[in-house]
């Protein structure tokens, strides 16, 4: 039999141990601050149906859709001659989930009559995107979402600001948080004359950042604006100071425009709360900030690391009718979603992550045979029962080898056990990072190596 290459898909990864240490230690720091929000976990399949994901994030989001091929003999009514688009149904009935907020909202309506309004959910799972992979762009994926549906109160986008701002803090990554409001964009849309290319306006300007100004001007007058309506947009990417000053020269522009006028006063107020609890992250309005995603409909976030050349490491926003798609109308909800796998690439540049993180084990028995080992596997007992991660070497292999064992794992502290041990109840410890040795008591043990 010939011999296979082992590889996997492009986009997706292996973890080793060490790796698995430090996402757990991301996805508990996060996991913790939903928590102390009082936010609930859920779960939903990573398979859903097409029909609930197509057409929820935009044209460019349908063509990054993982789609699954339907089982059985599934070709053999279908007419390979008509446009793919045509084909693909017939033959594709389900897909990878791109994000965990659809399916959320797929979860609210079908489950209304077990949940409490409003609720608060928090979940921790892969998606998947057909994207082209790249540094911090992978096809398969973590997000850790949390949000808040069946309430419009803008209490609850201040509270998604101070988990930001808790997350980081915890992480020691510093940031600015990037805050928007679709409305405003919308209003920026009938200002122009051009309501009807609302998202072909927010998909070139949410590129902004990766591709600049110029080429972001490119992109609208392809997508079909005049050259006058691509001008008009000038005073909005030129206007500078404060967020207040910003919305202020906005008030004005918006004189005539009553959906950006109500966008202002969400952001006037928004950022009234959040100078009420101070956060230590950086926090500004950025007006070129639109988050493509097609359900937004008020207030959007997006997370940058400082000192590390990457995208966002978090965004979110307010979905005023997502559940209405799947019949169940006028439930506004609001979220955001943690990118682990790129809060990892800026953790590990960063050089952020615990230096304790990778010890598998505390503390090591090193075997020295049969006579000694029934103590060993009393002591091992004794200090697991007590919280401490410790492992007993499984052969009587040579003294050298079982070290070096020790010393790969960054096991920080090795136990031995003899003759003289065994008789006086005792236990000769050593820390591996200083070399000293002592002999203790059994029941003082643990106590020695914590």
């Amino acid at each position: 039999m010939a011999t296979m290459k082992c590889s996997i898909p492009k986009g997706t990864r292996d973890f080793l141990p060490f790796e698995m240490a430090r996402r757990n230690y991301i996805f508990d720091t996060i996991r913790e601050v939903f928590k102390t929000f009082a936010f609930e976990p859920i779960e939903t399949p990573s398979l859903e149906n097409l029909s609930t994901l197509m057409g929820k994030y935009g044209e460019e989001g349908d063509k990054l859709l993982f789609k699954v091929l339907n089982s059985g003999d599934f070709m053999k009514d279908v007419d390979f001659s008509q446009d793919y688009h045509k084909v693909a149904p017939a033959i594709c009935e389900r897909g990878l989930r791109y994000d965990l907020t659809v399916p959320f909202a797929r979860f609210v309506v079908q489950h209304r009559d077990q949940i409490t309004f409003p609720f608060r959910r928090y979940q921790l799972q892969p998606v998947w995107r057909a994207d082209r992979p790249q540094k911090g762009r992978y096809r398969e994926f973590y997000q850790c979402d949390a949000d808040m549906i069946g309430s419009t109160s803008l209490l609850n986008e201040l509270e998604l600001v101070q988990m930001i701002d808790l997350v980081f803090q915890r992480l020691d990554i510093e940031v600015t948080l990037k805050i928007n409001n679709r409305k405003i964009l919308a209003g920026i849309a009938d200002l122009i004359g051009a309501p009807d290319k609302l998202v072909d306006i927010t998909v070139a300007i949410d590129k902004l950042d990766k591709i600049g100004l110029e080429k972001v001007r490119e992109e609208l007058a392809g997508r079909g604006l005049t050259p006058e309506q691509v001008s008009a947009l000038d005073p909005v990417f030129n206007l500078s100071g404060s967020a207040d000053d910003k919305l202020s020269q906005l008030q004005a522009l918006f004189a005539e425009v009553p959906t950006g006028l109500k966008g202002v006063e969400e952001m006037r107020e928004l950022f009234s709360l959040i100078a009420t609890v101070q956060p230590k992250c950086h926090v500004e309005l950025d007006l070129t900030l639109a988050r493509g995603l097609n359900y937004y409909t008020g207030a959007i976030f997006e997370v940058k690391a400082h000192n590390v050349s990457i995208g966002s490491i978090c965004g979110g926003g307010r979905y005023d009718n997502l559940t209405g798609i799947f019949g169940m109308p006028d439930v506004s909800g609001v979220g955001i979603s943690f990118g682990a796998d790129r809060i990892y690439d800026v953790l590990t540049e960063l050089e952020k992550f615990p230096a304790t993180l990778g010890q598998a084990a505390q503390c090591l028995f090193i075997n020295f045979g049969t006579e000694s080992q029934a103590y060993c596997l009393r002591c091992a007992a004794q200090l697991r029962q007590a919280g401490v991660s410790t492992l007993i070497y499984p052969e009587a292999a040579k003294m050298r080898k079982q070290m070096e064992f020790a010393s790969k794992k960054n096991i920080p502290f090795v136990c031995f056990v003899g003759e003289s041990e065994i008789a006086a109840n005792t236990v000769t410890v050593k820390n591996m990072a200083t070399g000293e040795q002592q002999t203790v008591a059994l029941e003082n043990l643990a106590d020695s190596v914590r």
